[in-house]
């Protein structure tokens, strides 16, 4: 954690605009250097154009390759394409609208030529698609032109296939392989009309905007909301969601407030996360300190990052609350308080998430889906609606709506923070009131995620780790209960380890989007038995790394 860590940016910590976008132009990749090379994690494609990872070649070679994709598989109606606050989404979605019209793709753009959260794209998709059979020609797909929280330097670019969800990894490494495959070539085979020339008539419209907020009554109690007064605070952290805050407020009657509605690609007004870079991620301390610090101005305070994919809930009792914790409160109150959702509707949670999540679906009588990390492992269950909610740690969810059928099978912060309000304005408590009577019930949760530079070479190493690293029957003074590298709830792989005790575990996976790898921790005994687990899952990872 730097000293620096939750002060606002200075005038050092910003990425100079101007450089970053002729660098998208003029650097070429290689795509014989690993690093150059097009590949997806668990949300895409992403990289910086000053480090020739994220840069004009690589977006014209995917989109090709997301057009043969799609042409492989049938798929003939509208692509959704929208894009967030980055300095190099806008450049990058031009680069994708010269290929796509290219190729004759029925392109639906903003109408308002503004940003598009990533929900929203999803929304879209499924409301298009709604009533089509799975192998209707006219579906539509879409694309988002994001690199979700990462640091205004990077890009960032992925699929949703016609179920509206991420593409899961058969598709993206598909698209991988092909784009990789154009990129050597020279890019010959891809097909692109320059942005100058198109006519005014090449891309058709969709106000994402308006179809989504005039839906969201169909989903969050916001009569509820109304009545009660909650005063929110929403802060878009220079995102996508700034306008759609706006206009929920409007539309609804609310007392809702943005509290910040600058967009500045620089990101110049945040304060800097544990690491001095500016990140918008709505679950850290660090890059939420100033929101926290107005905890007492409104009954509700949320931030989203810059795709709006993810939330944050600042309460004035508690200040941030922890995902995870905001997770179980969720949970806990949206499959009591949603009559029609399905009876045998499963909990979907990722195997990092807190082991509170557990207690709280085996005291609502609902089945626990455990899968690896990546929200696409929930597409096929929030769709059909055998699963009503899915939840990652990194602060990223969805659920059913009130009838019981899909909302978005992408990770919706908008939707999330709304709950928090209703929450509020059902219950008269706030998220970590709640919070606190499951901790009452289930015990006290000390969680903590752990970042540490890794680099590619080892990332690809702790991906491998199997179950035989771990030869010790005991972890911080308790019994070894499972050690797995599969998810439990649908057997995939979970590209690292995780080990497990009645009262606590650790898991430890390299992260898809950056040279980091991350340690996840819990313990149900406190700071200090957490701190045990910890170091003993150090080691093991030091040892695997060695």
């Amino acid at each position: 954690m730097s000293t620096r860590a939750g002060l606002p940016a200075e005038a050092s910590d910003l990425i100079d605009i101007d450089e970053l976008i002729a660098a998208y132009y003029d650097r070429k990749p290689d795509a014989a250097i690993p690093e150059q090379r097009v590949a997806f994690g668990t949300s895409g494609h992403r990289g910086s154009s000053l480090s020739t990872s994220f840069n004009e070649d690589h977006i014209l070679a995917t989109t090709q390759a997301i057009i043969d994709y799609r042409n492989a598989q049938g798929i003939a109606g509208p692509l959704f394409l929208g894009r967030d606050t980055h300095g190099l989404s806008l450049p990058a979605e031009r680069s994708a609208i010269e290929v796509l019209v290219a190729n004759g793709v029925d392109v639906r753009v903003d109408s308002r030529d503004s940003w598009v959260p990533t929900p929203a794209i999803s929304h879209a998709i499924l409301a298009y698609n709604r009533g089509r059979a799975l192998d209707d020609p006219g579906r539509s797909d879409g694309i988002v032109v994001t690199p979700s929280h990462n640091p205004p330097r990077d890009g960032g670019f992925k699929y949703n296939p016609p179920n509206g969800g991420p593409a899961d990894t058969d598709a993206t490494g598909w698209i991988a392989d092909r784009a990789n495959e154009l990129i050597a070539a020279g890019l010959d085979g891809v097909r692109r009309t320059p942005f100058k020339d198109l006519d005014a008539d090449a891309l058709g419209e969709y106000d994402f905007r308006r179809q989504y907020v005039g839906d969201l009554e169909n989903i969050i109690d916001i009569a509820a909301i109304r009545r009660a007064g909650v005063r929110i605070g929403a802060d878009p952290l220079g995102g996508a969601s700034v306008d759609y805050w706006t206009l929920i407020g409007e539309h609804y009657g609310l007392d809702l407030t943005v509290v910040n509605p600058d967009v500045d690609p620089t990101w110049r007004f945040m304060t800097l996360d544990w690491d001095e870079k500016i990140r918008m991620d709505p679950s850290s301390p660090s890059a939420m300190a100033s929101l926290v610090a107005r905890r007492h101005d409104y009954d509700i305070l949320t931030g989203n990052d810059a795709d709006s994919d993810r939330h944050g809930i600042v309460t004035p009792d508690a200040g941030l609350m922890n995902p995870n914790h905001y997770l179980a409160v969720a949970i806990d109150y949206l499959y009591s308080h949603r009559p029609n959702w399905p009876a045998d509707a499963a909990v979907g949670k990722t195997l990092v998430s807190s082991m509170i999540i557990d207690r709280v679906a085996d005291a609502l009588g609902r089945r626990l889906l455990e899968v690896p990390v990546g929200f696409k492992w929930f597409v096929p269950g929030l769709l059909d609606g055998s699963v009503a909610f899915g939840g990652e740690e990194s602060a990223g969810a969805s659920f059913l709506r009130t009838d019981g059928t899909v909302w978005t099978t992408d990770k919706d912060g908008i939707l999330l923070c709304l709950l928090a309000a209703e929450i509020l304005a059902v219950t008269g408590k706030t998220p970590s009131q709640r919070y606190a009577e499951l901790e009452a019930r289930f015990g006290s949760s000390a969680y903590q995620r752990v970042d540490a530079p890794a680099t590619p070479a080892q990332k690809a190493q702790l991906a491998k780790l199997s179950p035989d690293a771990v030869t010790a029957t005991e972890l911080a003074g308790e019994p070894i209960i499972a050690k797995l590298s599969h998810a439990p709830g649908n057997g995939a792989a979970i590209g690292g380890l995780k080990v497990v005790t009645e009262h606590a575990w650790f898991a430890a996976r390299p992260s898809g989007t950056e040279d980091v790898y991350k340690l996840y921790a819990e313990s149900l005994r406190g700071e200090e038995h957490l701190r045990e687990v910890q170091e003993e899952a150090r080691a093991v990872v030091a040892a695997a790394l060695a």
